[in-house]
């Protein structure tokens, strides 16, 4: 399980300005913002930021400079894999370390969205064991039992960060992770999908990934 909320996309007007430093060419700038506040390519800024995408990283570094921010929940296995994008990413996540005893376990608090019914129904008991060591650590706040939630937390554990990040290590992510085993990549790569002007920036990418 993989869900992404609150996505924000920010500073697409520097960007596209920056792409047009090289040639000295903001005379051909098209693009302005609609009445929500939206910045709206014009298709001039479009056709020059995809010929850029298309010809490489040398050439795209101004997306780069568009950034996005979004909030992803997504279980600890995944979290595991996408801590290998350091370059270019900040997040800052929920802590396992002081809030894991903060409220009781429940089976939705994990991604179980591939357990076959024997295994959920296995992983269910698992999970009234966790909660019975989580109210011994209340009780008397031993440190022992929180060493055993720590230590008995399974992989499948739900957490959300914060996440920031730009367009060229979402390319770098669609593109290495589209046919991925795991399905949350699939879920994320939707998303990315779906991002301003994303089929003519970031999809546009693939023909010189690194």
């Amino acid at each position: 399980m993989l869900k992404t909320e609150r996505i924000s996309v920010m500073n697409l007007e520097n960007a596209m300005r920056g792409a047009r430093n090289p040639l000295n060419s903001w005379n051909r700038c098209d693009s302005a913002y609609d009445d929500q506040g939206n910045y709206i390519l014009g298709p001039n800024d479009l056709s020059l930021a995809t010929r850029l995408c298309q010809a490489g990283p040398d050439h795209r570094k101004f997306i780069r400079q568009i950034v996005v921010s979004m909030d992803i929940t997504a279980p600890m296995y995944w979290w595991k894999e996408f801590d290998t994008y350091k370059v270019g990413t900040v997040a800052n996540s929920t802590s396992t370390m002081h809030k894991i005893h903060a409220k009781p376990f429940e089976v939705s608090d994990f991604s179980t969205d591939h357990m076959t019914p024997q295994s959920l129904e296995q992983f269910r008991h698992w999970v009234d064991y966790l909660e019975c060591v989580r109210l011994r650590y209340m009780e008397g706040k031993d440190k022992a039992h929180w060493y055993d939630l720590i230590q008995l937390l399974p992989s499948s554990y739900n957490q959300m960060r914060t996440v920031t990040l730009n367009y060229e290590v979402l390319a770098n992510i669609y593109f290495a992770r589209r046919n991925h085993k795991l399905d949350e990549w699939h879920t994320l790569c939707d998303t990315i999908t779906t991002l301003p002007y994303a089929q003519q920036t970031i999809l546009a990418c693939g023909n010189h990934q690194e």
